[in-house]
């Protein structure tokens, strides 16, 4: 749009959430019978590991008996582990569709030099954060910059910073672009930041993308973020700007 309606955006502060949260599960574990809470956990457990229960039942009851999500979670993970998917870049769709735009030429031509001055493809991890399960977005941009001639990892599902950060530092990437749907933006991208710099990886260049309030871009700069990609942004104009960040870089080294 040329030009949009300032939105008015309701902030909440997730730490003061957070920290409430833990003082009601707290109050209820002091207030809630310990020995039925047991017996409730060990009754899905034993649902879960011989197959011959309800486990939805049993989950129900330990519920009742005042089980957190967590425990009953961590119960059914000590029998069946935990699911993990792997992410899948799937490539030549978006190619296909642009390879004779001028201005797509351009920028593979451009991404071909930088190619050549890194002596290798630029790498680009694109990350999902905390519980943020909104991944399309994220597939998209990981599909479109892998047929533009970026070397594209795409991490998991639910990353902590730190996950993500020791990814993309073993990963040896140049770029880290973060995918933020569910508002997590001014919590998890400074921490990335920070657990970047903690690994001596400062160098990696972070960019976010996503539903993330234009009011809110000067402080994910402020705390070290290169570049913002808000709604609307169009693919080529988000790989531009990550080739204008990486072509800065290589001349101020």
């Amino acid at each position: 749009l040329e030009s949009e309606d300032q939105i008015e955006v309701l902030n909440i502060d997730n730490a003061a959430v957070c920290k409430a949260q833990i003082g009601r599960i707290e109050q209820t574990k002091r207030q809630r019978d310990p020995k039925r809470v047991g017996a409730a956990l060990a009754a899905l457990g034993e649902a879960a590991a011989n197959g011959k229960g309800n486990i939805l039942a049993a989950a129900v009851d330990a519920a009742r008996a005042r089980a957190t999500v967590g425990e009953i979670s961590d119960t059914l993970r000590r029998v069946f582990g935990d699911h993990a998917a792997v992410p899948e870049v799937i490539s030549k769709i978006y190619g296909s569709a642009f390879q004779d735009e001028p201005e797509y030429k351009t920028l593979a031509s451009r991404i071909e030099n930088v190619s050549a001055s890194l002596g290798r493809r630029p790498k680009l991890m694109v990350a999902k954060l905390g519980q943020d399960g909104h991944d399309r977005g994220a597939k998209v941009i990981a599909s479109a910059f892998g047929d533009l001639g970026f070397d594209v990892v795409a991490g998991p599902l639910f990353q902590t910073p730190e996950e993500a950060a020791a990814m993309a530092v073993a990963s040896e990437v140049h770029v880290v672009g973060a995918s933020s749907l569910v508002a997590g933006h001014k919590t998890l991208l400074p921490q990335l930041i920070e657990a970047l710099k903690a690994k001596g990886a400062e160098n990696i260049i972070v960019v976010c993308g996503g539903v993330v309030p234009r009011q809110d871009y000067q402080f994910l700069m402020d705390h070290g973020v290169a570049a913002v990609f808000g709604p609307g942004t169009q693919v080529l104009e988000a790989a531009r700007a990550v080739v204008d960040l990486l072509e800065g870089r290589r001349r101020n080294h």
